[in-house]
């Protein structure tokens, strides 16, 4: 059963990363923000991160954090559908094991052993029914069954992140009416307002032109506000500051049925 107490202590933390990845506009920097928060904040032995590539053939490694910092190894490319990373990939299931060294389909057993790593954890990055990246973690304790609670929730935001910044870094010099495709027809709040589904938005504040990062963070947080069946949904500007409260419906706890491979 899931440790309620435990679970919301970790999204707490989840919380902090999910601020810090934020805006910005490196999809590189984005995972290895992921995967140094799960290495300092999860007691991860290591983590890493790969994005598709364009021709959705291959993955490739761009952050590893822990025990392994080097991106140009053995697995710095993988094929789709190749290791389990490439499965987790190509079948967009998430998979846990606190038995790495057990488990069939791991390369080099002895490693496992040599270094004490007993969980394996790995997440799909989605956006849109789309895979554009998967997250592994590795640890030497087993993963408690909250982990993958606290994986759905940072590889949801990360996912977000990324696909913003590769948005972004496409887009080059583009404004802010063009990237989100404003034009001079609609207002970032009229966008905000037809994007949502369960719910209207309230605005409050006089309306200001936002960076392309600032703009392109909203507007994904409020696709993603859709997912979670939306009640209230308030766009808030300040002189300094600008807020997007809302209140959204959590699925009940239970406990999180792994996928067998």
């Amino acid at each position: 059963m899931l440790n309620s107490a435990r679970l919301i202590f970790d999204l707490q933390r989840v919380n902090k990363v999910i601020q810090n990845i934020s805006g910005c506009l490196d999809p590189d920097r984005v995972a290895r923000e992921i995967t140094e928060a799960l290495v300092l904040e999860f007691n991860c032995a290591f983590t890493r991160v790969w994005l598709t590539e364009p021709d959705q053939q291959s993955l490739r490694l761009v952050a590893s954090s822990g025990l392994y910092e080097r991106i140009d190894g053995d697995f710095a490319r993988v094929a789709m559908g190749t290791y389990k990373v490439g499965k987790i990939a190509k079948n967009a299931i998430p998979f846990l094991s606190n038995h790495l060294a057990e488990e069939g389909w791991v390369k080099d057993k002895n490693w496992a052993i040599a270094n004490g790593i007993h969980g394996f954890a790995g997440y799909p990055l989605i956006r849109q029914d789309r895979v554009i990246g998967v997250l592994a973690a590795f640890s030497r304790e087993a993963f408690l069954p909250e982990f993958l609670e606290v994986l759905q929730v940072l590889c949801m935001a990360g996912a977000i992140a990324i696909e913003s910044a590769q948005q972004i870094q496409q887009q080059g010099t583009m404004t802010v009416q063009t990237a989100i495709g404003l034009g001079n027809a609609l207002s970032l709040s009229d966008q905000l307002s037809n994007l949502l589904t369960t719910t209207n938005l309230t605005l409050v504040g006089t309306e200001q032109n936002l960076s392309t990062s600032a703009a392109h963070v909203l507007i994904q947080t409020t696709e993603m506000l859709n997912q979670f069946a939306c009640s209230y949904c308030r766009l808030t500007y300040g002189d300094r500051q600008i807020d997007l409260t809302s209140i959204i419906t959590m699925p009940p706890l239970r406990p999180h049925q792994v996928q067998p491979w």
